[in-house]
């Protein structure tokens, strides 16, 4: 008899998690109706932590992405950081379009840093831009058009680990590069900010934090059933494969190369999702989004929460990013230290995340 008909000990752990998975996203969607209570109740929610944790939540949808394509395919990306930026610039480009009075694709408002930087006309890239369905297309579709060029060189010429690692790692280098020049016409080093509005709506009341707090959580639990229906699909299987023994699999006849650009490609866009989600609920980009560290970092979400668990890498994102904001908060020149010595306990001691301890098997 199985170990699994033997002892129903993993299944009862199995519902379990699902159970505790539903009552965390309902206790987030609680929150900023919490929030509207008197300062003075006990369940009172503060402006702080609703707002942080709309962050973490972004934070969760970049940690999907990434163990979409590193725990099911074997992808270690250390460049998704670019994408979440990508993603995050084509929103704020729509923001910052709608700072000022409205004008046509000829003669528009410029934004003050075009002002002062003697720009007298809107450059080509930006038309279009105030437009929102069009903004949030370009959030996706950049991000994914990035990954797929990167992916199909790659791919194509069957470069993997660790040398995938260092291009992917090289392109948001050379990317955070790019966007720091004033004559990009992006903001140069300091981005974009202050704000004013998103669809009609002032994005300093309640209302609006709200509003993207529900949008942002809403598409977590979207992007994680996108995520589980292709793992558990065909394809994911072929894509377990891929990452256990990618010649074998190729031996077979499946296209590697395909399915592998496909699922770096949804991961892209995936990213530049939560890149759009987080610009309006933290009120500015800027290029130092795109450094390495930031996608080293979201990586480590990944290991420390379960990699190829997909709940897992969202449990690593709130878990770190919850760390983060104590430490740096009593702490903060030790948190680089803390996390470097996390990734490396977690690797030695807990090789499949916390998400392991409870967890068996590749979901």
């Amino acid at each position: 008899m199985s170990a699994t008909l033997a002892d129903p000990a993993p299944s009862r752990l199995r519902l379990g998690l699902r159970a505790a998975t539903i009552a965390v996203v309902i206790a987030l969607a609680a929150m900023p109706l919490l929030n509207r209570l008197p300062v003075d109740s006990a369940f009172h929610v503060s402006d702080f932590l609703v707002s942080i944790t709309g962050k973490w939540i972004c934070y969760a949808i970049l940690a999907l992405a990434i163990d979409l394509a590193w725990g099911y395919a074997g992808l270690l990306s250390l460049g998704h950081g670019a994408f979440f930026a990508l993603g995050g610039y084509a929103i704020g480009m729509h923001l910052m379009r709608l700072i000022g009075p409205r004008g046509s694709y000829g003669h528009p408002v410029l934004p003050d840093f075009m002002v002062f930087l003697g720009y007298t006309e809107l450059p080509f890239f930006w038309w279009g831009f105030q437009s929102f369905p069009y903004a949030l297309f370009m959030a996706l579709f950049i991000p994914g058009l990035l990954a797929g060029i990167v992916g199909f060189l790659a791919f194509r010429s069957r470069i993997t680990g660790v040398y995938f690692s260092i291009i992917t790692q090289a392109m948001t280098y050379a990317l955070m590069l790019a966007f720091f020049r004033n004559d990009m016409g992006l903001g140069g080093n300091n981005g974009f900010t202050d704000f004013k509005e998103l669809l009609g709506q002032p994005l300093n009341t309640a209302l609006a934090r709200s509003s993207l707090f529900y949008a942002a959580l809403l598409s977590l639990v979207g992007v994680y059933f996108l995520c589980a229906y292709i793992t558990r699909s065909k394809l994911g299987r072929v894509l377990i494969a891929i990452r256990d023994a990618e010649s074998r699999v190729r031996f077979l006849g499946y296209s590697v190369t395909q399915a592998k650009l496909f699922v770096f490609v949804l991961s892209g866009m995936i990213a530049g999702l939560a890149g759009a989600l987080y610009v309006p609920l933290v009120g500015i980009i800027n290029p130092g989004e795109f450094a390495p560290t930031n996608s080293i970092e979201a990586v480590i979400w990944v290991a420390v929460g379960g990699r190829g668990t997909l709940i897992g890498a969202a449990l690593g994102a709130f878990s770190v990013n919850a760390i983060k904001t104590w430490l740096t908060s009593v702490a903060p020149d030790l948190w680089l230290f803390a996390l470097g010595g996390l990734f490396v306990a977690v690797t030695l001691l807990l090789p499949r995340g916390l998400l392991g301890l409870v967890r068996k098997g590749d979901r």
